[in-house]
């Protein structure tokens, strides 16, 4: 059993159910400690790290329905209800856990991602994080440098570097070689024919190009509720690229329905 860490945003006297924010491939909860202090007022919110990510264990199998299964542990472990706002490969684990297990979901947010197979994968990512000898640095712009032979993007490079541990045990803090295993299932999305009526928000970037029009006759065979926003500008990491107006956009959306 996947006991999932995270980072916890207590709201003492919060009569909603708790929000979870789940990060993408190569992330981890501590990526989205500034924003969970402004996502969700008035509910306790909790930034998880998914399997074979940051402090959370790693297993072999890294596919949405384990990772589903996961937070449906850790939903009954903190009410049996919640908010989920999951990012990328966090979208996609967000979406399968409304699909097989609905009545956990309070509401959902699906930032940038659609239920659908992508045709890249992130092994070029993979192979330039196991070319980086973590040994011999000591700084996190040493990581990035050391990076900057294979990834030409340097938001990529400063992203990849925050999964760096560095000192005396230097390791990436993702599990790699499941990753790079599991990688065709991480791209794709599977066919579980379930369905989430409760309240969901995709809100992707505008300049991204992740969830297309040609994307949404499955999305609303799968989430008949969903309402769609596009943050101008923003690409992938619309979270980054436009902090306020993703905060404003999710808070609008988790304040619905109160008195």
């Amino acid at each position: 059993m996947t006991r999932l860490a995270f980072i916890d945003h207590p709201a003492p006297g919060a009569t909603r159910p708790p929000l979870l924010v789940l990060h993408g491939i190569f992330g981890a909860a501590k990526n989205w400690r500034a924003h969970a202090k402004r996502l969700g007022p008035g509910r306790r919110v909790l930034a998880v790290d998914l399997r074979n990510h940051g402090e959370s264990p790693w297993e072999p199998r890294h596919d949405y329905e384990s990772m589903a299964e996961d937070l449906a542990r850790l939903i009954g472990r903190i009410g049996g209800r919640a908010a989920v706002l999951g990012h990328s490969m966090g979208g996609k684990a967000a979406m399968v856990l409304a699909e097989t297990r609905p009545e956990l979901l309070e509401r959902l947010i699906v930032a940038d991602i659609a239920p659908v197979a992508y045709a890249h994968d992130l092994l070029p990512e993979i192979r330039a994080m196991r070319a980086v000898d973590l040994s011999k640095l000591q700084l996190r712009s040493e990581v990035e440098a050391a990076l900057a032979p294979r990834i030409e993007s340097a938001a990529t490079r400063a992203f990849l570097a925050h999964g760096a541990i560095l000192g005396e045990e230097p390791r990436w803090s993702h599990n790699l070689d499941a990753l790079e295993a599991e990688m065709p299932k991480i791209v794709s999305y599977p066919e579980l024919g379930g369905r989430y009526e409760g309240p969901v928000l995709m809100l992707t970037g505008g300049a991204s190009r992740y969830v297309l029009p040609e994307h949404r006759g499955r999305i609303l065979a799968r989430f008949p509720s969903a309402r769609f926003a596009a943050l101008e500008g923003a690409g992938h990491w619309l979270h980054v690229d436009r902090p306020r107006e993703f905060v404003d956009a999710a808070n609008a959306f988790l304040s619905e329905g109160e008195a």
